[in-house]
């Protein structure tokens, strides 16, 4: 399981990054000599500068805000295909059991029913 980073490091690690940026050739190196120094892995902090600059509408991609809210959407529409499974299934449970006293109540008027026929003539 990964470790959980706190966030002010990761704040700290694309400031680093943005701020030292023009004395590496690329994002890369600059992300490896950053993540160097504070122990984290170089493509964790590679991606975390990325996502900043999405987030912040320098580069072109899915924001952090979308990506929560696309997380969310698909664990309440998981949720809301729970509930539908289950209420399915006590739907046709109730209806076995409406049917099943039908059943009963129809047979027996259609047992009776000649009789009242009968005995009426």
């Amino acid at each position: 399981m990964p470790k959980k980073i706190d966030p002010e490091l990761k704040v700290w690690a694309v400031r680093l990054v943005t701020e030292h940026q023009g004395g590496y050739p690329t994002l890369t190196a600059a992300s490896q000599a950053v993540a160097k120094q504070l122990g984290v892995g170089k493509e964790s902090v590679r991606r975390w500068v990325v996502q900043a600059e999405v987030d912040a509408g320098q580069r072109e991609g899915v924001t952090s805000e979308e990506s929560e809210e696309v997380k969310r959407l698909k664990t309440e529409n998981r949720r809301l295909r729970e509930d539908v499974a289950i209420l399915k299934a006590a739907t046709s449970f109730f209806v076995g059991e409406l049917c099943a006293t039908r059943r009963c109540v129809c047979r027996g008027v259609v047992r009776d029913h000649p009789r009242w026929v009968v005995a009426a003539a």
